[in-house]
This record gives structure tokens, C-alpha cells and sequence, in this order.
């Protein structure tokens, strides 16, 4: 019975640490429409506005990997 619970906890808090990727995918969602909204304004800043955007996403991303990483170590190291 011990197990069990402590199985179902595991379980729990990685579904609870997986909370954060949903934060990233808002975040890379609002920052590549807000890229478009200016490349569409303002088709000469093309360029700044792409750079500018794949780095915000990258960043973004890294949050998602991080809840990721955080999660396995809660189901298969703890």
C-alpha cells in the first residue's frame, strides 16, 4: 500500500512540473504573433524582428526543457 501512494505522488508532481511547459507554449505563442503583427507593419524589419524571435522561442523553449528534465527526474530517480 506504502508504494502505492509513493508511486502515486511521483506521478502527481510530474504532472505538476509539466505545468510550466504551459507557460512556455504561451510564451513562444505571444512572441510569434507579435513578430508577425511588426513584419506585417513593417515588412523592412523582417530581418531584426526574425533574429529577435527565434531567440525569444529559443528561451522560451528552455523553460519547457527545464519542466521537462524536472519531471523525468521525479519519476525515474526519486
Amino acid at each position: 500500500m506504502e508504494g502505492d501512494i509513493v508511486l502515486a505522488a511521483k506521478f502527481i508532481g510530474a504532472g505538476l512540473a509539466m505545468i510550466g511547459a504551459l507557460g512556455a507554449g504561451i510564451g513562444i505563442g505571444l512572441s510569434v504573433q507579435g513578430a508577425l503583427q511588426g513584419m506585417a507593419r513593417n515588412p523592412d524589419a523582417y530581418g531584426n524582428l526574425l533574429t529577435n524571435m527565434i531567440l525569444g522561442i529559443a528561451f522560451s523553449e528552455a523553460i519547457a526543457i527545464y519542466c521537462l528534465v524536472i519531471a523525468f527526474l521525479m519519476l525515474f530517480v526519486l
